[in-house]
């Protein structure tokens, strides 16, 4: 899920950008400090959307820089359990498939990945044995997530599902909600 995200901060504008106008300076140092940044609480900052306020500046004695109170809002990325993503495989592996959820991976472990049993083929596929279904890097899915974990705020983890009805690649699903009868 996207959300904006209001947040207060001083922001530290170095001399070297005191001849640019004051917002751009702003926006500069805001950008480079949180483009990228990763919390739990916040998700993972894409963008800067804008300034909404800043007051009066301060210059700390021995820096040199200006200190601005900045108001301004973050665009950013924070998954949910349960939540459904489209995403298309990225790479795969003997234990399961990395797929592309927009800014972040997340990975589908070999046995979350359809309701069969699941071998790795040599040309890194995945092969179920009696639905014949295969998963292969480019194939755009639809799955759940079912796992986060932001123990490496540097690489949080996002662990995912496909065995539900709904979800998989994209062309199983109409045969998984309309299932055809048996003879």
């Amino acid at each position: 899920m996207f959300y904006k995200t209001i947040v207060k901060d001083h922001i530290r504008v170095p001399p070297s950008l005191f001849g640019e106008p004051l917002e751009k300076a702003l926006l500069k140092q805001i950008k480079e400090n949180y483009d990228g940044f990763i919390s739990k609480d916040m998700g993972i900052v894409i963008d800067v959307a804008s300034i909404e306020d800043v007051k009066e500046g301060k210059i700390v004695p021995g820096d040199g820089a200006a200190f601005y109170e900045t108001t301004f809002s973050l665009l950013a990325f924070k998954p949910e359990l349960q939540e459904v993503f489209p995403g298309q495989i990225k790479d795969m592996a003997d234990f399961g498939a990395f797929i592309n959820l927009g800014p972040i991976e997340g990975m589908i472990h070999i046995s979350q990945t359809m309701d069969d049993f699941v071998s790795f083929s040599k040309d890194k596929a995945l092969l179920g044995k009696e639905s014949k279904k295969n998963l292969k890097v480019g194939d755009k899915c639809r799955a759940r997530i079912i796992a986060i974990s932001y123990k490496d705020i540097t690489n949080p983890k996002f662990g995912l599902t496909m065995r539900q009805k709904g979800l998989g690649r994209l062309d199983w699903i109409p045969e998984d909600l309309n299932p055809k009868p048996k003879k």
